[in-house]
């Protein structure tokens, strides 16, 4: 009966606003993300981002990240780890919490790209510049 009167619908959405946190970090998060979602925590990486699981969305939608707080509206894909990628993306089934992650000698550590930021790298140029500026005459 509450299935044909939409309180199921209710109770979901009192259930993904307990999952946040309450109404204020709910909200928060819906600023943040432009989406609410709950799920079971599969796993948190180097970075402190948490990644989620509900078998209950669409295929592409059921795996999501929450980045860390640290970062707050300066959240992009670069900033996951490739073994969580190949998770998020279905290229695997088992999160790098329960299978093996490859550990090569030659494999560098991730870091995020910060392409476009403060922290960006800029090369030292050795070369003298081919033009001059114009200094004007005192």
């Amino acid at each position: 009966m509450a299935r044909y009167l939409g309180l199921d619908k209710v109770k979901r959405i009192f259930d993904i606003v307990k999952h946040n946190g309450g109404v204020i970090k709910s909200l928060q998060t819906l600023y943040r993300t432009d989406e609410l979602k709950y799920g079971t925590l599969i796993g948190i990486d180097k970075f402190g981002n948490k990644y989620y699981e509900n078998k209950m969305y669409f295929y592409s939608r059921d795996r999501w990240v929450d980045y860390t707080q640290g970062v707050n509206m300066d959240y992009d894909g670069s900033q996951v780890p490739a073994e969580w990628h190949r998770w998020l993306h279905h290229i695997t089934d088992d999160p790098p919490t329960k299978g093996d992650t490859v550990d090569y000698k030659w494999l560098m550590e991730h870091t995020p790209n910060e392409s476009g930021t403060s922290r960006a790298y800029t090369p030292y140029s050795t070369t003298r510049p081919k033009i001059q500026a114009w200094v004007p005459p005192k």
